[in-house]
């Protein structure tokens, strides 16, 4: 069976300031996500399901419509802030849904098979989705998830600080822990997150960090429902609170429920997680595109 592509799209872009799921970054105004696609398409994936809002399900689909149904089959799954929430449960307090593990989750109703789950809005290369595939095709259990790791000195923007769940590793190259750290950026001589009350701690620039790249067993999501019950009712009344991936690896780690191959990639991360980032986007694709990576029309 072939292995299934969910993406993370539902994200406010709040930073960036409109919708970069699907801001064209190509010639054609492609988006990243076309790409990531593309990629998956050749690696050998099966089917795309797309996680999104139903306020941006019109501009989604009027984006994507006829480009690439013929080469892979695609869903959309809704996440709402109501989603999964156990009955007689009052979200009132909230805004928007819980997170990127809540969006995982809401993908429970679409799959059934070995999975992929990447956001949207970041450009991860070709060789982690063959690297991706071949475990999901070969390795992965219900006890054996993994995780695409990327150096941190790749995936820093030169236009602000980002988010990163920075991992540690066993001598046997499982993850050992995955830790969330905010606001990492350049400092001075040296790279840092903040804490606390804004104090920086250094970073390795060489740490091996998640980019919201994973492959898993579908087994995940039961336990991430048990999880996400939990999480609804310990921070019930907490608006700012997010059920996160690297919270759920962590947990089945540390319960010696799952185990999690880190597959290293050293290839540089592009994303835009502020505007001041897209024609730093936009170069690298066209030098992807000069270089025969990807051609210049995807879907012709």
């Amino acid at each position: 069976m072939q292995p299934t592509l969910v993406i993370l799209a539902a994200g406010m872009g709040s930073r960036y300031g409109g919708l970069k799921q699907i801001d064209g970054v190509g010639p054609n105004e492609e988006p990243i996500i076309e790409y990531s696609i593309y990629d998956a398409i050749r690696a050998g994936f099966g089917k795309v399901v797309f996680i999104i809002r139903r306020d941006i399900e019109e501009a989604f689909k009027e984006k994507f419509a006829g480009k690439f149904e013929d080469k892979i089959a695609v869903d959309y799954v809704f996440q709402e802030k109501e989603s999964f929430v156990p009955t007689g449960i009052d979200t009132d307090y909230r805004e928007k849904p819980w997170g990127t593990a809540h969006a995982m989750l809401v993908a429970k109703t679409a799959v059934n098979e070995p999975f992929a789950v990447i956001n949207a809005d970041d450009y991860y290369g070709v060789d982690a989705f063959k690297t991706i595939h071949r475990f999901l095709t070969q390795e992965c259990t219900p006890q054996l998830h993994a995780m695409v790791g990327y150096i941190l000195r790749n995936t820093l923007s030169d236009h602000g600080t980002v988010n990163r769940g920075v991992a540690t590793t066993t001598s046997d190259g499982y993850l050992e822990s995955i830790e969330e750290r905010l606001k990492i950026g350049q400092r001075g001589d040296s790279v840092s997150y903040l804490e606390g009350n804004d104090q920086a701690h250094e970073l390795s620039i060489d740490s091996v960090v998640s980019m919201n790249f994973f492959g898993f067993h579908p087994a995940i999501f039961a336990q991430t429902e048990r999880m996400f019950h939990e999480f609804v009712a310990e921070t019930a009344g907490q608006p700012r609170a997010e059920f996160l991936i690297p919270k759920v690896i962590d947990t089945l780690i540390q319960s010696g429920q799952a185990k999690m191959s880190v597959l290293t990639s050293n290839e540089r991360w592009y994303g835009v997680t502020y505007q001041e980032d897209k024609p730093k986007v936009v170069e690298a694709f066209k030098s992807l595109l000069d270089r025969k990576v990807y051609p210049t029309n995807l879907w012709s």
